[in-house]
């Protein structure tokens, strides 16, 4: 299955080590964002991946491109224009303290994408799924208007479309909010993927009763999170909501479940200490489910439980991208947690 992604690649500048913002000289340089993530994700599957996107005829362009090129992603609906990359600047947390992320994406040159520039027929043309996130209609205007187009698109074709709601307060600049433009995009998909906080912001809807902090977090809090979003989106399929508890910086539990209209698949809870990257974690899980919905047909609750152990993955890793394979993901599903060298 031939499988779309679309949104923006950043350039991505991280503090080395647990550095600030203020302490730093330097900074590692690499590429990451939400959409990209899934389908590097995706590709180290072996799944035939497209990321469509819009980035300027130079060099820094190039590089975005290379690196997605050498994840073996497609790139060859790519557009080109435009004047900058995107970039954010990423300061990791340490126990108390938390990481933060600054972003410098305005006028990047997908956020001044416009109509006509990307021809979604021909994109989609033999594609089976079609993923985007609540980041890109947020980046701008034209950006969530090229978002709704490929949704429609996709959505005539009979293609699955799925979303992560991914809310970003800080991206909803350029005249409305979320509220207002997400119900639309969200009503045309088949699979949902939020977060307890993305649930709420964007729709206002609750959980009856959870709390995130202390790593406490319970699965079956989020059936009625489920429930509601399926009652305001009914097209959709299947919803699914990542859980994390927090307890530090460097620990997190992390699980997730799946509402399917009659049946709440939870997934085993992972105590993920010493976190190396959280970044991408939730972009992690959505490519683990992608890949489990169409490799375990029928087997939900299998799907979900690779999903969350590609993530847990994930959080070992430096940058946005999660590399791991199939194997080491079944590894960990099996309950190999050792860490042992492989040899």
């Amino acid at each position: 299955m031939k499988i779309i992604t679309f949104g923006e690649i950043m350039l991505r500048l991280a503090t080395p080590g647990h550095q600030r913002f203020t302490q730093v000289e330097t900074y590692c340089a690499s590429f990451g964002g939400g959409e990209a993530n899934v389908a590097v994700s995706l590709a180290n599957y072996g799944m035939d991946t497209e990321f469509v996107t819009r980035l300027p005829l130079n060099d820094i362009g190039e590089a975005a491109i290379r690196e997605l090129r050498k994840h073996n992603v497609g790139t060859s609906h790519i557009v080109r224009g435009g004047d900058r990359v995107g970039i954010y600047f990423l300061e990791t947390g340490s126990v108390a303290r938390p990481s933060k992320v600054i972003y410098d994406r305005a006028h990047s040159s997908v956020a001044e994408i416009g109509p006509g520039m990307i021809d979604w027929e021909k994109v989609l043309e033999g594609a089976g799924w079609f993923h985007w996130t609540g980041i890109t209609p947020a980046i701008s205007e034209g950006a969530a208007g090229e978002c709704l187009t490929a949704v429609k698109t996709a959505r005539k074709k009979g293609i699955t479309v799925s979303c992560d709601l991914n809310y970003r307060k800080n991206l909803w600049k350029w005249g409305k909010k979320a509220g207002e433009v997400m119900p639309e995009l969200v009503s045309l998909c088949d699979i949902i993927l939020g977060n307890e906080e993305d649930a709420e912001k964007v729709f206002g809807i609750k959980p009856d009763s959870a709390d995130v902090t202390g790593g406490r977090v319970s699965a079956s809090d989020y059936e009625s999170v489920c429930r509601q979003l399926m009652q305001k989106f009914p097209h959709a399929k299947k919803v699914i909501i990542t859980l994390r508890g927090s307890i530090n910086a460097d620990h997190n539990t992390w699980s997730g479940v799946l509402f399917d209209g009659t049946t709440l698949y939870e997934a085993p809870l992972y105590q993920i200490t010493h976190i190396v990257d959280r970044v991408g974690g939730g972009d992690s899980f959505m490519g683990g489910l992608i890949y489990g919905l169409n490799a375990y047909p029928g087997e939900d609750r299998k799907a979900l439980h690779f999903a969350v152990a590609a993530s847990c993955l994930k959080h070992t890793i430096h940058g946005d991208f999660n590399l791991v394979s199939t194997a080491e993901v079944e590894n960990l599903m099996k309950g190999d947690a050792s860490g042992r060298v492989v040899r």
